[in-house]
């Protein structure tokens, strides 16, 4: 969940940008966060101060990856697979490619990768793997006209969304998370 000065689909998107900006920084100390680091990076990213980082940037990075399932680390079977899948409106670019093994993402199917890995196991999803998805959402949101969107107006997501079923599964219906951010995903 995230902390009560996020109040838009815009500010869930840049928090948990932050939250990847911090892990890359500082990793974990003991399974904690560093809360006052996270929380200038997102006011930076609100104010325009820092962006999120650019495609060929995160590209040169990834270059540097092992080919491996970027779910599991697996390197058997390994398969090209859409972080936002076709099925459900994402696009076929280099940006929406990762690689998965054929397990990851056969039981993935065409979830959202928040939808599957869940609230605990999203943050241990590979930095920039994490900020390519955050970026297509950015992407998909902005298209749909719906950043601005906070928990007062949360049920125009919530109305179109297919993730119903699982925000009452995690207690959090009707409540701004990382699944409204999932909720454009056709």
């Amino acid at each position: 969940m995230p902390p009560k000065y996020v109040k838009t689909i815009q500010e869930e998107i840049y928090y948990e940008y932050a939250k990847l900006i911090c892990r890359s920084v500082y990793g974990t100390l003991n399974g904690r966060i560093q809360r006052g680091f996270i929380t200038n990076r997102f006011k930076d990213l609100c104010n325009g101060n820092i962006t999120m980082s650019g495609t060929i940037r995160e590209w040169e990075r990834e270059q540097e990856f092992p080919k491996e399932c970027v779910f599991c680390r697996s390197t058997a079977n390994l398969e090209m697979d859409h972080l936002i899948p076709r099925s459900r409106g994402g696009p076929d670019s280099a940006d929406n490619m990762v690689w998965a093994c054929k397990k990851c993402n056969m039981a993935r199917s065409n979830r959202g990768v928040f939808e599957w890995l869940g609230l605990k196991k999203k943050d241990s999803l590979h930095r920039l793997v994490a900020g390519k998805y955050l970026k297509e959402l950015l992407a998909l949101h902005e298209a749909a006209g719906t950043l601005d969107i906070d928990e007062a107006g949360i049920m125009t997501l919530c109305s179109r969304c297919s993730l119903g079923a699982v925000c009452r599964e995690w207690g959090t219906e009707h409540e701004l998370t990382c699944l409204c951010l999932e909720s454009i995903i056709g």
